[in-house]
């Protein structure tokens, strides 16, 4: 009986008329449109935005080349070289990543010891020319030192659930 039954739904399209009626309920409803650059939806707490490298309060940078980030990344997009300074530490001299290959995942993030490489909540970002797309160590810093406070205010407020 189930081999008629489902040739009968195929010869009258049933799945069809469904969607059809589907399709015409939502048409007569009233519609909700944002107005973008004026009216914002809200953001989720943990939206994961364009990244930045945070510093010490006394202006040292994070960074300790750990070289985590790099290793965990799905898409390979960080790329980092480092050298060892004369006191023994360890500091980039290169930190990159491409952002056409990320896929903001938040895993250079969660990997991160010493919490050096974060995602913001900007995703209001475009690029004009080429190569515009690499975020570089200076650039980053800059992200940094410029969302510092609201970097450190998110953090904290996530910080139980983590």
């Amino acid at each position: 009986m189930s081999r008629v039954a489902a040739y009968l739904k195929s010869l009258l399209l049933l799945e069809l008329v469904r969607g059809m009626g589907l399709t015409f309920k939502y048409m007569l409803k009233p519609k909700y449109t944002v107005m973008y650059p004026m009216e914002k939806i809200p953001q989720s707490p943990r939206f994961r935005g364009i990244h930045a490298l945070r510093r010490y309060p006394n202006g040292e940078e994070r960074c300790i080349a750990c070289k985590l980030c790099e290793a965990v990344c799905p898409a390979l997009a960080i790329t980092i070289d480092s050298h060892r300074r004369e006191d023994g530490t360890r500091r980039t001299t290169r930190y990159d990543i491409d952002l056409f290959k990320c896929i903001f995942c938040g895993f250079c993030e969660e990997s991160c010891p010493v919490d050096s490489i974060v995602e913001t909540h900007i995703h209001e970002y475009h690029m004009e020319k080429r190569g515009e797309n690499i975020l570089t160590k200076p650039i980053l810093l800059a992200i940094g030192d410029r969302l510092e406070a609201e970097i450190a205010e998110r953090r904290a407020a996530d910080a139980p659930y983590r």
